[in-house]
């Protein structure tokens, strides 16, 4: 396997992955875990008396699932990439409504570049999720540093 990323893969969009019901249990586990103080990740009575159906996740909670959708592009042998050299370099989120227990989520990830940087490979991944319905609920855009040779 190569440790440089095929700039051919940029713009390329997988097919949606498969749902994913966000559980209160993790919201509340990721929420405590990452010191998240705010009731509303962990107790159902103040999320419905805020208006939510139940707990709301923290907007980072969306990290595991970009990820493992991430997994796709990083996976594909015609990618080129050599997982070892692969570096976590930044991720955004932009929340279009609230995450809540219960959420069923469908993940679908584009690969927005990939461009050499200093002997890396700097490849900028979105993953946007939306209702069953279609519907935009978040985005999430990592910036994966490949280490060059």
């Amino acid at each position: 396997m190569t440790t440089s990323p095929d700039p051919a893969f940029a713009g390329r969009t997988y097919p949606a992955g498969p749902v994913h019901t966000v559980s209160a249990a993790k919201i509340v586990e990721f929420a405590r875990a990452t010191g998240a103080p705010s009731p509303l990740h962990t107790d159902p009575e103040a999320a419905r008396a805020a208006g939510h159906a139940d707990v709301v996740a923290p907007p980072t909670f969306l990290v595991s699932l970009a990820q493992a959708t991430e997994a796709q592009y990083i996976e594909d042998p015609a990618a080129g990439i050599d997982f070892s050299r692969v570096v976590h370099g930044e991720e955004t989120f932009t929340l279009h409504r609230p995450v809540v227990a219960g959420d069923r989520l469908v993940p679908a990830l584009t690969v927005e570049s990939v461009r050499a940087a200093g002997g890396h490979a700097m490849v900028a991944t979105r993953v946007d999720l939306s209702d069953e319905d279609g519907a935009a609920v978040a985005e999430v855009r990592s910036m994966l540093v490949v280490r060059g040779d």
